[in-house]
């Protein structure tokens, strides 16, 4: 049996569906280091992970058996991408999934941050009864900066419209506004007018410290601030300074620099302490119906890419879906130069096959070819397209 390995606590519903397409499944509660995550990756086939394991183009090309590779999140930043594309190992990702429970959590804390909840709460559980309307406000009516508007600050924007707040978005790429939202031309723009600023930004590279001094420095005096993005795109001791010296009224932070690996370990911040501070543990996406929808999401792209060859929204790979059926079919996932379909198609040919369907696509250096052919394929055949010099990963299915 191919085997399966999921690291980080995946639903069931993962190994569920792994196991009903043959797969042998071994479950890790946590995440793996580099040396771990090697030892642990012989003879897999499939390995699933979400936001703390990195995966490596070292450890990738170490492990010619393993064929794919599902981040349950949205995240893919954990992975070398291009080491893995290198590999030719296909990487897939749940883009959509955790959508609604993140946006439900940044209303929430946008209100709750507006009434002081926090400070109330604290203050009751001490035991001091605080009952004033001072500091609370309602969130009708003031201005939220969305930045980032994908797929989560895209529909940030329509309910916090719902409630009646005006809304600011600013994005590096065109969007369309939703609704009554208002697309800013610069960031600094948006600070500027914006009174709660909430941040919805990818893991790229170039995002690392994009929110430090100077940005907090720009936003309204007794604005708030939120992030359930990324942990490395916010300077945390510059947020601290802004909350103590009451520039910024209140903050909500679920992402962090640097993660506990394990439930149950240590958490160290500087935003520890805070007043009308929220600290959540990397929970935005962490519903019980986010983690089912991606656990069956994630691990039904691994299944039909194992079974199928189809690739339709993997990260790293050309995207290409061939339906039907025929007696044999193959997957060549290739460099990208002229002639190597010329070329896999005359060896089918001179092996005696025709060829029933097929569909290329390409992706930057890479190109990768299904191909459906109306007999068995001979092994002289596979040992011919192997050798191939432009030949990544030849891949066949029953």
């Amino acid at each position: 049996m191919p085997r399966a390995l999921l690291l980080e606590n995946v639903d069931p519903v993962a190994v569920q569906l792994l196991s009903a397409a043959g797969y042998e499944v071994e479950s890790v509660r946590g995440a793996l280091d580099e040396d771990d995550l090697d030892a642990a990756l012989d003879g897999v086939r499939v390995l699933g992970i979400r936001s703390k394991t990195q995966v490596s183009a070292a450890v990738l090309q170490r492990h010619p058996a393993l064929a794919a590779v599902g981040a349950f999140c949205i995240g893919t930043n954990q992975v070398d991408l291009a080491g893995a594309a290198a590999a030719g190992v296909a990487v897939f990702n749940a883009p959509y999934s955790n959508t609604r429970s993140v946006v439900e959590l940044a209303i929430a804390e946008i209100i709750s941050l507006a009434r002081r909840l926090m400070d109330r709460d604290r203050a009751l559980h001490a035991g001091v009864w605080d009952k004033s309307a001072t500091g609370s406000h309602e969130i009708r009516g003031r201005t939220l900066g969305i930045v980032g508007y994908g797929n989560i600050g895209s529909q940030l924007s329509v309910l916090a419209e719902a409630l009646g707040m005006r809304v600011l978005f600013h994005d590096l790429e065109d969007k369309l506004a939703l609704g009554n939202a208002q697309a800013c031309g610069s960031l600094e723009e948006l600070l500027e007018r914006a009174e709660t600023v909430t941040l919805h930004v990818d893991g790229r590279a170039g995002n690392a410290g994009l929110f430090g001094a100077e940005q907090f420095a720009r936003m309204r005096p007794r604005s708030l601030f939120l992030n359930l993005s990324r942990g490395f795109v916010v300077d945390h001791e510059a947020l601290r300074e802004h909350v103590l010296s009451g520039h910024i009224a209140g903050a909500a932070v679920d992402v962090f620099p640097d993660e506990p690996r394990e439930q149950g370990d240590e958490f160290s911040s500087v935003l520890r302490g805070l007043p009308n501070v929220i600290l959540t543990p990397h929970i935005g996406g962490s519903t019980q119906e986010a983690q089912y929808d991606i656990g069956r999401f994630v691990a039904g792209k691994l299944v039909d890419y194992t079974r199928t060859g189809t690739t339709t929204l993997s990260v790293n790979l050309p995207a290409v879906a061939l339906h039907g059926s025929s007696a044999a079919r193959f997957a060549l996932l290739h460099r990208n130069v002229p002639g190597v379909l010329a070329r896999a198609d005359a060896l089918v040919g001179e092996h005696g096959l025709n060829v029933d369907g097929q569909v290329l696509a390409t992706r930057g250096e890479l190109g990768y070819v299904v191909t459906d052919v109306n007999a068995p394929l001979p092994p002289a055949l596979l040992v011919a397209l192997e050798a191939l010099p432009e030949t990544v990963r030849l891949t066949t299915f029953p």
